[in-house]
């Protein structure tokens, strides 16, 4: 019997010796594989093989996914019919009761909007000073009376998307940030929290511009 036990202990030994020897990249045995080596979609991963499998795999996140950190959804497309409806849509900053930081706000606005919008939101910015800078056609004046009834949300989809010669900002700022901006402006023009131009009425004509 005492044989048997030897032998079997012996066994048992030479398994366990074999298994965590396997190295730092080989955990050896998986009880699991299928989740031990799952098919992971990594970011840098090849996914031909998905395409002959038939499976649609382009990378892109989920329509309506909101990344992480992020605290608002923005969903309109940018087309002629996002642009108009995005009329409609409020400064989630000032429904919700939020404290908006404007010294944060302002400081945002400089490093991002300023060189072109000027530092006293009259257009007049570093790139174009006056006609003599890099930039012959001028910005817009951010508190011109056409700005001043500018929605929010059109404003923030401009932000987003880009506008004329201004290219987007999504990649710069956060939508928070955007908001914040918007905000900041809003303040400046003299327009208070719900107090912008009212809620203009649909048009299926509207377009980008």
């Amino acid at each position: 019997m005492k044989k048997y036990l030897l032998i079997a202990g012996v066994i048992a030994s030479g398994a366990l010796m074999v298994g965590c020897g396997a190295g730092k990249n080989n955990p050896g045995y998986a009880y699991m594989p299928d989740m031990q080596y799952s098919v992971a979609y990594e970011t840098y991963a090849p996914t031909d093989y998905l395409k002959e499998q038939g499976i649609n795999f382009n990378r892109l996140p989920v329509i309506g996914t909101i990344a992480r950190g992020d605290d608002f959804s923005f969903t309109l497309k940018h087309d002629s019919t996002g642009y108009a409806q995005s009329a409609f849509i409020k400064n989630p900053l000032d429904s919700a009761g939020a404290v908006v930081d404007m010294v944060e706000a302002e400081r945002l606005y400089q490093i991002n909007c300023g060189i072109c919008h000027g530092q006293k939101l009259d257009g007049n910015g570093p790139l174009y000073k006056d006609g003599e800078g890099p930039y012959i056609a001028a910005p817009k004046n951010l508190l011109g009376d056409d700005m001043k009834i500018l929605p929010s949300g059109t404003m923030f989809y401009s932000i987003t998307y880009g506008k004329g010669q201004m290219g987007s900002y999504a990649s710069q700022l956060t939508p928070k940030q955007r908001w914040e901006v918007i905000a900041f402006i809003k303040k400046k023009q003299g327009v208070t929290a719900g107090a912008a131009a009212a809620t203009p009425k649909a048009d299926s004509t509207a377009a980008a511009k």
